[in-house]
């Protein structure tokens, strides 16, 4: 349901000591990790009939750690949330990933960051190869709460509503959640969000706190 602006790639700085070329940066892939960068400065926020908002104009923020590269889905019945943030950028994964694939270890992301958020019947499973690793909680009359939240996601759907949003923003002036992005990209940030049949894509989460009441753990065959 989170990739940091700590996250941003930098470009390292030229040496003077002419060194061998390392055949697994060829031209292929650096071309490929420059693709990924231009898209970050591109994604368009889009609405979609049947009121269904996807913001996917964002990510690179939440997570200040080397992802594993297993995506997760997030499911929840209602989502409603103070300060909202959404700008795009990439996450990583640790140097030698068996899960990098032809990514370089990057994954584009789409980064939502909720100051206060709760939750109604989270849901929460990755798939484990033919076993689901299955989270579930705020299934009674209390919900989940979470504080500093944010997801990193490649998909998002759900029937959303804002108030006082902003769209074109410069991820680096949002001030809703208290999550500044990088400089350049294309962002958007509203006072509150409200989110039915949320369900997500996610690489990472994080949150300053998460209160899961009624939490249930334990393997399935059912995915959320």
């Amino acid at each position: 349901m989170a990739s940091s602006a700590g996250n941003t790639p930098q470009n390292p700085e030229s040496g003077s000591v002419t060194q061998v070329p390392d055949v697994s940066d060829g031209p292929d892939r650096r071309g490929r990790v420059r693709a990924r960068r231009a898209a970050i400065m591109a994604v368009p926020a889009t609405a979609v009939a049947a009121g269904l908002l996807v913001l996917t104009a964002e990510g690179a923020l939440g997570v200040q750690f080397a992802i594993s590269g297993m995506p997760f889905t997030v499911t929840a019945t209602e989502l409603a949330g103070t300060g909202f943030e959404q700008f795009g950028g990439l996450d990583h994964m640790a140097p030698g990933s068996p899960n990098e694939g032809d990514t370089g270890g990057q994954v584009l992301v789409v980064t939502s960051a909720i100051k206060n958020a709760t939750l109604t019947k989270l849901c929460q499973s990755v798939d484990l190869g033919g076993i689901n690793l299955r989270i579930t909680a705020g299934d009674g009359k209390d919900k989940v709460e979470a504080s500093d939240l944010t997801t990193d996601s490649t998909q998002l759907s759900g029937n959303a509503a804002f108030t006082n949003i902003e769209i074109g923003n410069d991820a680096s002036t949002l001030t809703k959640a208290g999550v500044k992005g990088p400089i350049g990209v294309f962002s958007q940030q509203a006072d509150t969000v409200y989110i039915g049949d949320l369900r997500q894509t996610n690489y990472a989460t994080t949150a300053g706190v998460f209160k899961l009441p009624g939490l249930k753990l334990g393997f399935s065959d059912k995915a959320c």
